[in-house]
C-alpha cells in the first residue's frame, strides 16, 4: 500500500531540486556570473519547511540575491534566460511552466512603480506566454488602474492565445489564490467583449470563468451580456459560455440563468417519495432514490442539495451538487439512483456528527427533501 511519504505533493512536483537547476542553468547561460550552484543550494534547502505559495516568495527573493542590483538589468537577465514561448498554434491545456512563477512575482514585487511601469507590463507580456502572469498583473491593477486596463485592452488583441487570456484571467473579480482587485466589476467587460468569440477554449473559458464571477455580484448584467453577445454572434462556443458563466446562477435555480438554457420553472411532472439511508456512518456513503415522472414534454435540471451541520449543531451550510439534465417525453419516468461519499476530512470541509438535510431540486425549485443522521 502506497504510504504518506509516497503521495503525490503538488509543491514538490512543481518545485524541486531538478527544476531549479533548470532554471539556474539557464540563468547561468545569459549571465556568466550567476552562483548556479550556490542558488540551487540556497533555494531547495529550505523548500521542506515550505507550502507552494512560500516557495515561489522563496524563489523570488533568492532571484533577487542572484541578480544584478538595479531592477531593470535584473529582468533583462530572465528575459534573456527563458525557453520559447507555449505552443502559439495550440488552443486549450497549455497552462505553462509552473517554475516561471517566482518571475512574474519578481516583476511584481520589486516593479510596480511608476519608474518602471512600461518595462515591467512590457515583461508581464512576454513572460505570461511561459507561465500565466495572472497574480502579478493584479499588483498593477491596484496601483496603476488606467495605465494597466489600457495594456491589458491591447493584450485582448494579442497574436499570442496566453496574452489574450491574462487579459480576462488577470482581471477577473474573484480569481482563486490570487489577491483582490479594487476596480469596480463591470470595467473589465469591453476587453470580454473582444474575447468571447475568441477561437481557444483556453480564453473562451477564462471569459467564461470572469462572467461566474461577476453574476455573485451582478447577475443581471451577465443576462444582460450572454443575451447580447447570442444575438451577435450565435456561434457554437456560446454554448459553452453561457452554461460556464450561468453555473452559481443555475445552481442556485435563478430563473432567468434557467431560461436562458432553455430550461422551463415550475415543469409538468410528479416525483415519488425520496427514499434514503437516514443514518450514515462517516467516510461511508449517502443513498438515495426517487423518480420523476412528465405529465408533458419536458426539459428537467436536476440536482441535488445537503445542508450540513456545523461543529457547533448548526445547519448552517448548503452545497449544491448535479444530478443531471434530462429531456422526458409525455409520461414517460426517469429513475434517479445516487450514493454520495460523506467524506470527514476535505479540501473544502470538515464534516461533523449529526442532523443534516437533503433536498432534491428540479429545475431550479426544490420539490422535495428529508433529513438524515451523520455518524461518527
Amino acid at each position: 500500500m502506497q504510504n504518506q511519504e509516497e503521495k503525490f505533493s503538488l509543491k514538490d512536483h512543481l518545485f524541486n531540486h531538478v527544476k531549479i537547476e533548470k532554471i539556474a542553468a539557464e540563468i547561468k547561460q545569459v549571465y556568466t556570473d550567476f552562483e548556479k550552484d550556490k542558488f540551487t543550494h540556497t533555494v531547495t534547502e529550505k523548500f521542506p519547511e515550505l507550502e507552494l505559495k512560500e516557495r515561489i516568495y522563496h524563489i523570488t527573493d533568492c532571484l533577487k540575491k542572484h541578480l544584478p542590483n538595479e531592477y531593470q538589468s535584473a529582468v533583462e537577465v530572465l528575459m534573456k534566460s527563458l525557453p520559447a514561448p507555449c505552443d502559439p498554434n495550440l488552443s486549450d491545456n497549455d497552462f505553462g511552466n509552473f517554475i516561471y512563477a517566482p518571475y512574474n512575482h519578481f516583476v511584481a514585487v520589486y516593479g510596480c512603480n511608476k519608474e518602471y511601469l512600461t518595462f515591467s507590463l512590457n515583461a508581464l507580456e512576454e513572460l505570461t506566454t511561459r507561465f500565466s502572469a495572472e497574480n502579478a498583473i493584479r499588483y498593477f491593477i491596484n496601483a496603476f488602474p488606467e495605465e494597466t486596463m489600457r495594456k491589458m485592452n491591447q493584450w485582448a488583441k494579442h497574436p499570442h492565445y496566453h496574452v489574450r487570456r491574462l487579459a480576462s484571467e488577470g482581471s477577473r473579480p474573484k480569481l482563486p489564490w490570487c489577491q483582490k482587485i479594487s476596480i469596480p466589476v463591470e470595467e473589465p467587460l469591453n476587453i470580454l467583449e473582444q474575447l468571447y468569440s475568441d477561437s481557444t477554449r483556453y480564453v473562451t473559458r477564462s471569459v467564461a470563468n470572469h462572467l461566474n464571477d461577476i453574476s455573485k455580484a451582478q447577475p443581471d448584467l451577465v443576462i444582460k451580456t450572454l443575451k447580447k453577445w447570442t444575438k451577435e454572434q450565435k456561434q457554437k462556443e456560446m454554448d459553452f459560455i453561457i452554461k460556464h458563466s450561468l453555473r452559481t446562477l443555475i445552481k442556485n435555480g435563478d430563473t432567468a440563468a434557467l431560461e436562458l438554457i432553455g430550461i422551463k420553472e415550475n415543469p409538468p411532472i410528479g416525483i415519488s417519495s425520496l427514499k434514503i439511508s437516514e443514518r450514515v456512518k462517516m467516510d461511508t456513503h449517502l443513498l438515495f432514490e426517487f423518480e420523476i415522472k412528465a405529465k408533458e414534454d419536458t426539459t428537467l435540471l436536476i440536482d441535488y442539495i445537503i445542508h450540513f451541520q456545523n461543529k457547533k449543531g448548526e445547519m448552517n451550510s448548503r452545497k449544491v451538487f448535479k444530478l443531471k439534465q434530462v429531456p422526458l417525453e409525455k409520461n414517460e419516468t426517469i429513475k434517479i439512483l445516487k450514493k454520495h461519499l460523506m467524506k470527514q476530512f476535505m479540501t473544502t470541509r470538515t464534516l461533523y456528527s449529526g442532523k443534516h438535510q437533503l433536498e432534491i431540486q428540479v429545475n431550479g425549485e426544490v420539490r422535495i427533501r428529508t433529513t438524515f443522521a451523520l455518524l461518527n
